[in-house]
């Protein structure tokens, strides 16, 4: 690749950081995702050796939007930022993998409600024990201290209606 021309920088990507003092802003949102995709992508390797194989990160943000009360596939639809129709479509294979199953609203008999099984409880419950020990894990690598201020580090920049957004699989493109 031709990143310089006539001594002139032409590849801002390749060379930004070069000589400068401090790190390039596009590395900020870069890290911040490398951070997400490597804790991510650990839990689900550590998941298909605990007996959930199937399971993919977009299973994960829809069981948490179907919750424990249970949702109809318009309101995963909404919880994700994602079409009725994609939300339908990740609920089929949450009920085809016995993630998830469908029943009867008692409230509504027109509607129909979408429920964690036990075994989409046990991949929760399996998830939120891996997350504490990649969290120790990080605290292991950086220090107690350093985790915690970075925490509350981004507790003080992202905006606490986004904090805990479960529709990343629609800004990211994916369903």
């Amino acid at each position: 690749m031709v990143d310089h021309v006539a001594g002139e920088n032409v590849n801002q990507v390749v060379d930004s950081g070069k000589g400068v003092p401090d790190s390039p802003g596009y590395e900020l949102p870069l890290l911040l995702f490398g951070g997400f995709r490597t804790l991510i992508d650990r839990l689900h390797t550590r998941l298909a050796g605990e007996g959930h194989p199937d399971l993919r990160p977009a299973h994960g943000f829809a069981m948490q939007a179907i919750g424990v009360r249970g949702a109809t596939a318009s309101e995963i639809g909404r919880r994700l930022g994602v079409s009725k129709q994609a939300a339908g479509k990740t609920v089929d294979r949450l009920l085809a993998l016995g993630y998830a199953e469908r029943a009867d609203d008692p409230a509504d008999a027109r509607r129909k409600l979408v429920h964690l099984t036990p075994r989409g409880y046990d991949a929760l419950a399996r998830s939120a024990a891996g997350f504490d020990e990649l969290r120790a894990e990080w605290c292991a690598a950086l220090g107690t201290d350093r985790v915690r201020a970075l925490e509350a580090d981004l507790r003080n920049v992202v905006p606490e209606e986004t904090a805990f957004r479960l529709d990343a699989t629609s800004w990211l493109g994916g369903a």
